[in-house]
């Protein structure tokens, strides 16, 4: 399914200098957000702009921490 046509990738200022084992996003105005991994750049997640928003929150209170044995 072709989700954004030629869309602005952005990654993280944290990935890697070869920029080649990241997430990447890509937005769409306030009610598309596309996510890929950029190992696999052909599969492409589209999620709503509230999904993502709840995803980022999520990653920055924790919620996502591996867990421990």
């Amino acid at each position: 399914m072709r989700v954004l046509s030629d869309p602005k990738w952005l990654k993280s200022s944290y990935s890697e200098a070869s920029a080649n084992n990241c997430v990447e996003v890509a937005v769409r105005g306030q009610h598309l957000v596309a996510l890929r991994d950029s190992t696999r750049p052909f599969r492409v997640i589209p999620v709503s702009g509230s999904t993502f928003h709840a995803l980022v929150q999520g990653v920055k209170e924790g919620a996502f921490a591996p867990a421990h044995a």
